[in-house]
């Protein structure tokens, strides 16, 4: 091949790897999934989808929520599609008009209840929120209320409602129980706890003995105590908080087309069981259930209002920055 010959090759090549460059697909995804989890999710989607980019923003959800206040203020969201802790969220967000509707989603073997009826969020798994405790503490709690006692004066922890989405869900589902309320939050106020920036924050808080109870997100407990942390978890006997970590595309994303791709990878088979995988309870009954979970666990998950939740969520936030601080 002569030199001139070459050069046209090598043009050639360049040329068509700006062509396949400019063609190829982009998806911006704002998550609250952990990090590692976040990553191992992108990485199986671009397997089972090749030639699609993702670019990644990780935070908690409030944090998130927060920031894309910020972009729709500035006329400029950035995210198609969304990964985040609760319905609430997506809720907010939808009564707003960002989120689409992708009425050809494929929601079969999920329960209703798992996805928005319109389709404009899908659950893609089941995150209950319970007490963690190290066992080296000297009481087991078994109620919520156990908490607000005497013997844990001082050794309680919880992940902020500022931050964390779940959290956020379990303070507005709280307050608007007889049994519970405000009141609760007062007495555990006055009894030494404390509340932190996020679950990972309690988790380590924890685990390292420094708080011995904590109210935590059952799989970060679960998959730490099978990894050899000091860890016990219980299901209160009233009942747990459950988010479901839905995933939405933007009603503004500039690449809907990979977006839909990205809602289908997660209701898919495939993305059910790398959510099993990831020690989480998948939206998909028929998928399995986590080894952490004894057989015949029964879980009893707290019926919310969450359109109820929708509209007192951001002054319960206040009322709870207000007493434990932000």
């Amino acid at each position: 091949m002569g030199r001139q010959s070459t050069i046209r090759s090598v043009a050639f090549a360049a040329a068509l790897l700006t062509s396949t460059a400019a063609f190829a697909e982009n998806l911006v995804l704002y998550t609250s999934q952990p990090d590692a989890d976040a990553a191992e999710t992108v990485d199986a989607f671009k397997a089972a989808n090749p030639g699609i980019e993702v670019e990644i923003f990780r935070s908690g959800t409030s944090d998130l929520m927060t920031k894309l206040a910020a972009e729709f203020a500035a006329g400029s969201p950035q995210p198609d599609v969304l990964l985040i802790a609760d319905a609430v969220s997506m809720e907010t967000l939808k009564k707003d008009g960002h989120l689409m509707a992708y009425p050809e989603a494929n929601v079969e073997g999920f329960e209703e209840a798992a996805y928005d009826a319109e389709k404009t969020y899908f659950g893609s798994k089941l995150i209950t929120t319970g007490i963690a405790y190290n066992t080296a503490a000297a009481e087991k709690p078994e109620h919520w209320s156990d908490l607000t006692g005497e013997a844990y004066k001082d050794l309680t922890i919880m992940p902020s409602p500022l931050y964390s989405g779940a959290a956020a869900y379990l303070l507005s589902a709280f307050v608007n129980r007889d049994d519970l309320g405000w009141d609760y939050f007062e007495n555990l106020k006055e009894n030494g706890h404390v509340a932190v920036r996020g679950n990972g924050a309690v988790l380590k808080s924890v685990a390292s003995g420094e708080k011995a109870y904590g109210m935590l997100v059952d799989f970060m407990a679960m998959n730490a105590k099978k990894d050899g942390s000091p860890i016990e978890f219980v299901f209160p006997e009233e009942g747990v908080t459950a988010v479901t970590e839905p995933v939405a595309i933007m009603s503004t994303a500039k690449n809907p087309d990979a977006a839909k791709k990205f809602v289908d990878f997660i209701l898919s088979d495939d993305g059910q069981k790398l959510a099993l995988k990831q020690g989480y309870l998948p939206a998909k009954p028929s998928v399995g259930s986590p080894d952490w979970l004894p057989e015949g666990t029964e879980i009893n998950v707290m019926t919310v209002d969450v359109k109820k939740v929708v509209d007192e969520i951001g002054g319960n936030k206040e009322k709870f920055s207000s007493m434990f601080g932000g």
